[in-house]
């Protein structure tokens, strides 16, 4: 809903003022909530609690009486009366500061919603969008990570909690501290909302608490969200994006509850009374997010005997590496098929006249087959290998959980650094390749690698195009397909290389050293246990490596060429000799 204001000028003058207050809320709360000794008095506190809030509610009756339609302005707010409620039953029940601190933290939550949804649909390029999402993320979560109520004992130095808060942020599960005991209760909170933004987007996040306070998307917010989400159709994005939610938070609540008594406390949490629905929570997350952080030092190798444990996170991390798109679809041919049959029982004269079925989509059959290979392959070759050149003792749930989780997750029921050679290679390819399009995995994705191999088998069949179960896919989708390998390749190599030099000094193998890359590129999180001893240049190369790889090669690289016009001729075609 676009609302019309008399004076513009004067409204942005209170967007101005409103962005400086909330970012004065938010700081003056860290340094009261940050540190065991707070920085200002409790009585300066909530003088500044008072005035924010003052501030927050007069703006509204201002920004009122500035709107040409104080009808529709009303309507595009109607959420502040429930703030409004909220703030005085708190009052009532409880201190000023806590009701005065809920009601600002609703208000720089809606603000920063706002924003994000806003700098989407701002109209530049979207992948710019998307790029200053994730480091604006980034960067609070680094703020948050060295606060000293983060850490147990040592503080996190800033290098270390950029690394954690990219890590998080990008879902890759790499890290330099041990997040169970070197992180309290509140830097493992930070790191498990970094987790959770980071792996749907702070972006659609934005849109969810749009939809939620009742606001509708206008056209151009629409778009926006259509092109992040690579969605089909404008129309349906509003489902699209509320089906994203109630479906991420149905199957981690799953998760959380089936794994609920599995865990040991250790760490900042042995002692803590809820620690058991903390670490069913926080492992859930990080699980379906295929962040692949767990809140033990040697990941969950501690659990490689627990039937429970492999059939709650297996199928958490494959369903979350799939793609919404494909769980989408998936959702809407279940349900159809459940409308039909229970038509055809009560209702059989319908059968004459069926509405047309909805159909798997040509992405849904090749993520689910692609998938599906991947997995049973991956299993086979980590058996046979560790067998004949390994340590022989992994069993056949180890191999396939760690061919599960080697695409997408990062976590490990066996130490990757005594496995051979061989099989370290196995899990660098499945690293490579990643999980699905429109998912929270890495990797050049199993489309891209279904396309390549149909273009070979089109090209050894002498076939014009390239053909998947029956269809045939367009020129500029192969070529994007190529394009992701080559820049994926290349980056691979260039950090490959890079970790070398920086890390000549260290007793390091290169085939760790590449295979920490491909664990960054593909925001994995597997590591030979080289990562918390780089240097601080390696580190940094493995940050950007994890932004590059979350974000995509071809994202950033669209970002580049945004503006380049293309061209409106072609020249004279003329073959010429490969191979």
């Amino acid at each position: 809903m676009n609302i019309i204001y008399k004076n513009r000028i004067f409204e942005r003058l209170l967007i101005f003022a409103s962005a400086a207050v909330t970012v004065a809320v938010v700081a003056f709360a860290l340094l009261q909530l940050g540190f065991y000794q707070p920085v200002i008095s409790e009585s300066i506190f909530a003088a500044i609690l008072t005035c924010a809030t003052a501030f927050f509610i007069i703006e509204k009756f201002i920004r009122l009486f500035n709107t040409r339609s104080k009808k529709d302005f009303l309507k595009s707010i109607w959420f502040e009366s429930l703030f409004i409620l909220a703030l005085i039953v708190l009052l009532y029940y409880s201190s000023p500061i806590v009701a005065m601190s809920v009601y600002l933290l609703l208000q720089v939550i809606t603000k920063i919603c706002r924003s994000m949804v806003n700098l989407a649909a701002s109209g530049r390029n979207p992948a710019i969008a998307l790029i200053g999402s994730f480091l604006i993320l980034i960067i609070a979560g680094t703020v948050l990570l060295m606060l000293p109520k983060s850490c147990t004992v040592t503080p996190v130095g800033f290098v270390d909690a950029l690394f954690t808060a990219t890590s998080a942020s990008c879902v890759t599960g790499l890290v330099v501290r041990n997040t169970g005991a070197d992180f309290s209760i509140v830097g493992q909170t930070v790191i498990l909302v970094l987790i959770q933004l980071g792996g749907l987007g702070i972006v659609i996040f934005g849109a969810v608490f749009a939809l939620l306070f009742g606001q509708a998307l206008n056209v151009r917010q629409s778009v926006a969200m259509q092109d992040l989400l690579n969605a089909q159709t404008v129309g349906k994005i509003s489902r699209v994006i509320a089906f994203i939610f109630i479906s991420t938070i149905t199957f981690e609540a799953i998760g959380a509850v089936s794994m609920l008594g599995l865990w040991t406390p250790t760490g900042s949490l042995a002692e803590h009374s809820g620690h058991k629905w903390f670490y069913a929570i926080f492992h859930s997350v990080s699980a379906f997010c295929n962040a692949g952080f767990a809140l033990y030092s040697d990941s969950l190798i501690g659990f490689s005997r627990s039937g429970r444990m492999y059939s709650v996170i297996c199928p958490l991390i494959i369903i979350g590496g799939l793609g919404f798109g494909v769980l989408h679809n998936i959702s809407r041919v279940i349900a159809d098929s459940t409308k039909r049959f229970i038509v055809r029982m009560t209702r059989p004269k319908q059968l004459f006249h069926p509405a047309p079925a909805t159909r798997f989509r040509l992405q849904t059959k090749v993520v689910i087959l692609v998938s599906a290979v991947l997995i049973i392959a991956g299993t086979v070759f980590f058996l046979i290998l560790e067998h004949h050149t390994g340590t022989k003792d992994i069993s056949l749930a180890g191999a396939f959980f760690q061919s599960v989780t080697a695409r997408t997750a990062g976590f490990n029921t066996v130490d990757i650094k005594s496995l051979s050679e061989f099989s370290k290679r196995i899990l660098m390819l499945l690293m490579f390749i990643g999980g699905s399009p429109g998912s929270t995995a890495g990797g050049i994705k199993t489309v891209t690698l279904a396309i390549i191999v149909m273009a070979v088998y089109a090209a050894v069949r002498k076939r014009a195009e390239v053909e998947i179960f029956k269809r045939s896919v367009p020129l500029v989708i192969v070529g994007k397909a190529i394009t992701i390998i080559l820049l994926f390749a290349t980056v691979l190599f260039v950090s490959s290389f890079l970790l070398t030099i920086t890390e000549r000094h260290q007793d390091f193998d290169d085939t760790d050293i590449m295979f920490e890359a491909s664990s960054a590129l593909g925001t994995v999180g597997l590591t030979c246990g080289i990562t918390p001893y780089l240097s601080t240049a390696g580190k940094i190369i493995v940050i950007i490596t994890m932004l590059i790889g979350r974000l995509g090669p071809l994202t950033l690289l669209a970002s580049l060429t945004f503006n380049i016009t293309p061209a409106k001729f072609n020249y004279p075609t003329e073959a010429v000799v490969v191979g």
